[in-house]
């Protein structure tokens, strides 16, 4: 079958007539006789092309087009109207209809038509499946990893990105929330406009709200010349207010009258300016908590979490710390140099880190080993923050018990309790009662083993 027509004729012969005629050239032909039987058949089947009538007693074929355009917008109608009726044919075209046949009907012309406006469908869905896939398969900028909690994270990324709904991004220091923001931008239609955002805990409520909203001359001492606010600045775009739990109170009711009525209002200017602004606003702080001690208006607070986006931390993504690690190599090494790689025992050390800094932390030590290593493989040596804390750790673990020492583990009792843990490099240190960063330094020392051992 060429695609799927519906007649439409409350001449119930006739429609009959051009559904067989249209059955007989190959396609999928089925007649109604009432423009509402029309909407009825759309709701179970569905249907590529309309060919509707447009005098018909009830609801006309000009007022079907308009159904049709509001209720199946991705379906085109083609109408067959009266010899010489152009007004008639005018109004069906700016109802919606692809195209229109006047009468008497001819099978050719309605194949022709009905052809091209299949043709067109098939076009439009196509570039729409493609435009999806594209969105779907669009790279969320910066955000590595593969854990279940991050690939929660990033569905719900790409579920909401589409939406003009305000987010509330929630989560930890460090955790990448302004990265969530700019792949809720990336991903939206909004993606060719402006990305701004703002710190709301770094400025107070005056200096903030002239940062917004900007101001005319003369609106404060100091104003020599008219300012655009963030919000004009973001027009079509999207604005992130980071930190918005630290946002003076002031400053929130003019924020949340700009989100209800999308215009702003200049600072000393007796006039009120529209905008078209997607907000996303992101904060580290239980807002419950802050809506309870009376810092946060609960009225904004339901304004801006239309969608709560929480970011996991670094510990409940574990198996993400590698990748990560990796991703930052990569993005902190030369284009000139070879790549440069962790060794084992530094791969260990970060799995074993807690991170309390989170990927802001876990950058910090890859961007700072590079700076310290000429190395192209490094060892857990360029890592002596992280180093630091292991040997706390083992210290911590092993208390006051006096164990043996980094002088009477032999290379053989070292490789003897590596290979009863199964490699497992902090279990050894554990059992051999000495830190991390000793063992790491002997695993360095112990000769390469042969190749075929």
């Amino acid at each position: 079958m060429k695609g799927t027509i519906l007649v439409v004729d409350d001449h119930n012969e006739a429609a009959e007539l051009l559904r067989d005629l249209l059955r007989k050239r190959g396609f999928d032909a089925t007649a109604v006789t009432s423009g509402q039987a029309c909407l009825e058949h759309l709701k179970t089947h569905p249907t590529d092309v309309v060919l509707t009538d447009i005098q018909m007693p009830g609801m006309s074929g000009i007022e079907l087009c308009l159904m049709l355009r509001e209720r199946h917008p991705d379906l085109l109608p083609v109408v067959i109207t009266g010899q010489g009726d152009f007004e008639t044919a005018i109004a069906a075209i700016r109802a919606g209809t692809y195209d229109f046949i006047t009468k008497p009907v001819k099978i050719d012309a309605v194949e022709l038509a009905v052809s091209r406006a299949l043709e067109y469908v098939t076009l439009r869905r196509e570039v729409k499946r493609l435009r999806v896939a594209d969105d779907r398969d669009r790279t969320v900028d910066g955000i590595a990893g593969n854990s279940p909690a991050v690939r929660a994270m990033v569905e719900m990324i790409r579920r909401v990105a589409g939406s003009d709904a305000s987010v509330l991004i929630t989560g930890e220091s460090g955790t990448g929330k302004e990265l969530v923001a700019r792949a809720l931008h990336n991903l939206s239609r909004r993606r060719e406009q402006p990305f701004v955002a703002v710190n709301c805990a770094a400025m107070p409520a005056s200096l903030l709200e002239s940062e917004l909203f900007g101001h005319v001359r003369g609106a404060f001492s100091g104003a020599t010349n008219a300012r655009r606010g963030l919000f004009e600045e973001a027009e079509g775009g999207t604005l992130l207010l980071d930190e918005i739990g630290s946002m003076p109170m002031a400053a929130q009711a003019k924020v949340l009258r700009a989100l209800e009525e999308f215009q702003i209002h200049r600072l000393g200017d007796d006039r009120n300016v529209a905008v078209d602004v997607r907000i996303l606003a992101s904060t580290n702080l239980d807002m419950e908590a802050a809506i309870a001690q009376h810092i946060f208006r609960d009225d904004l607070y339901y304004r801006l979490a239309v969608v709560t986006l929480r970011v996991p931390p670094l510990r409940e993504r574990e198996e993400d710390k590698l990748a990560l690690a990796d991703h930052f190599l990569r993005m902190f090494s030369k284009p000139s140099e070879y790549p440069r790689r962790l060794s084992a025992e530094a791969k260990d050390l970060i799995l074993h880190d807690p991170f309390p800094g989170n990927i802001r932390e876990l950058k910090h030590s890859i961007e700072q080993a590079l700076a310290l290593s000429s190395r192209d493989e490094l060892v857990a040596e360029d890592f002596p923050l992280l180093l630091a804390r292991a040997d706390a750790a083992s210290t911590s673990e092993m208390g006051s018990v006096s164990g043996l020492t980094a002088r009477t583990v032999t290379p053989e009792r070292l490789k003897e309790v590596l290979e009863k843990t199964g490699g497992n490099r902090v279990e050894a240190a554990r059992q051999l009662r000495i830190s991390r960063s000793t063992l790491y330094r002997m695993l360095g020392k112990l000769p390469a083993e042969p190749p075929g051992t």
